[in-house]
């Protein structure tokens, strides 16, 4: 690595997002094994996981035309795309550990079905981690969207995703 790159953010691979889901599904499998009594889960992170999704993935679309200086929108502040940066970054690592968590734990459950309370963990775990599943995509995609073209023109380099 030159001293150029040493400070420059570099975008987000596949390799710590499947790392991170991996241990969160190790977690999730080792806290509902270690309960004798699983508490309910909250459905209510379904629906929340699910908008913040929706909602980067709105900004993700609106940023990227912005970006590529699309007519009829407003360039963006420098700033501004760094945040959105941050976030994508922070949304993708942690959608990763939810799903994986989520996953672990709906996994570990999943021979205990015909006990409602199992069903209803296997069922809130199951739809919390598709929608963190959703949120992992949505933050790569803002990341995504949040690149700069390397010519003048607006369009992709070649080879860019």
């Amino acid at each position: 690595m030159s001293e150029e790159d040493e400070g420059r953010l570099r975008p987000t691979g596949w390799r710590l997002p499947l790392a991170l889901a991996v241990c969160g599904a190790v977690g999730g499998w080792l806290v509902t094994d270690a309960l004798r009594v699983l508490p309910p889960l909250p459905w209510t992170a379904i629906p929340t996981l699910t908008l913040l999704a929706l909602a980067e993935a709105f900004t993700a679309r609106r940023t990227r035309r912005r970006i590529r200086r699309e007519p009829g929108t407003e360039p963006v502040p420098p700033i501004s795309a760094a945040r959105l940066v941050a976030l994508a970054k922070a949304s993708a690592l942690f959608s990763a550990l939810a799903a994986g968590f989520f996953l672990g734990m709906a996994l570990e459950v999943s021979p205990m079905l015909e006990l409602p309370g199992h069903r209803e963990v296997f069922l809130t775990a199951l739809g919390t981690s598709v929608s963190a599943v959703l949120l992992l995509g949505a933050a790569l995609w803002l990341e995504f969207a949040c690149r700069v073209p390397d010519d003048g023109r607006g369009e992709d380099p070649p080879g860019a995703l």
